[in-house]
């Protein structure tokens, strides 16, 4: 089941990259990242077939990587490689100018992001820079979507003698687009909030929102090195629309506690995900620090 989803997700995803390159890039006159960017530009300047230019640079690229990265992703991308090459083949005579560059490198962009999502949702690469980013990942933990950025911003800076200062122009912000646009579909719109509160009051704080919000909180201890006086912490991970109204239960409580608020980029285990009636039922019968996560 697991494999047939991973399946799904890489051939979507690998289709709307192909079409982003042959539906807008190449019919005006824009770069791309990675391998993608280099077959463009080879096009553009000696017009190789930029499907078979992605077939032998990705397939090189990925003997050279097949060691550091996971048996399963290899074999997914052993897939994908020639999948986006077929795709590229096949819709490369259908795009059409557009009277405005930018309205192509903005839409080239978002197409290229969502491709890019669900190919790492369904855990493969696109091959070339993408091979290069998963194994920095792996081995060092660096950023998959800001890698793979800076790796084809390297390339798409090198078509500048090619395509002109302008078309670059516009090709990065494709690119800066595409981030935007795979970090979507990798985090959805669903953002979450980390909550730090300070207050002498934090177990009456942390007793409302269990009691208003059916949340949970976890409270600490800490103390003020400048009033040199012990406070107690509340940690709260919260959906981002409901964070006005905790701060509302907040300052109801204590309106001169204070409040830290932080940006989460991934929330798992806990009661974070838990349904709320489960959640509710949790908060009224343990009533403790275990229960780390609120919603």
């Amino acid at each position: 089941m697991r494999i047939a989803k991973d399946l799904a997700l890489m051939t979507s995803g690998t289709f709307l990259f192909a079409l982003s390159i042959t539906l807008l890039s190449m019919p005006n006159q824009l770069a791309e990242g990675g391998v993608a960017g280099l077959s463009l530009l080879l096009y553009y300047a000696i017009e190789f077939s930029p499907a078979l230019v992605t077939l032998i640079v990705n397939g090189i690229l990925l003997m050279i990587g097949y060691r550091l990265l996971p048996r399963r992703m290899v074999m997914l991308s052993i897939l994908n490689i020639p999948l986006l090459s077929l795709f590229i083949y096949f819709t490369e005579n259908l795009g059409q100018p557009i009277d405005d560059p930018l309205i192509a490198a903005i839409f080239a962009g978002l197409l290229t992001g969502f491709g890019f999502g669900l190919i790492f949702r369904g855990s493969s690469t696109m091959g070339g820079t993408s091979i290069i980013a998963r194994m920095l990942n792996y081995r060092f933990g660096w950023d998959l979507t800001a890698t793979n950025f800076v790796l084809d911003l390297l390339i798409v800076l090198s078509g500048m003698f090619i395509i002109g200062p302008l078309l670059t122009m516009y090709t990065i912000v494709a690119l800066f687009i595409g981030k935007k646009a795979t970090d979507f579909i990798l985090e959805g719109i669903n953002t979450r909030k980390a909550v730090n509160i300070v207050s002498p009051r934090a177990e009456e704080i942390a007793d409302a929102v269990i009691e208003k919000m059916s949340a949970s909180a976890t409270v600490f201890s800490g103390h003020g090195m400048y009033t040199k006086q012990s406070r107690d912490v509340i940690y709260i991970v919260i959906q981002t629309p409901r964070l006005f109204y905790l701060k509302k239960i907040i300052e109801e409580v204590d309106e001169h506690a204070f409040i830290v608020v932080h940006n989460v980029k991934d929330v798992s285990g806990g009661t974070f995900l838990m349904k709320k009636h489960k959640r509710r039922r949790l908060n009224l019968t343990t009533r403790n620090e275990n229960s780390d996560y609120s919603v």
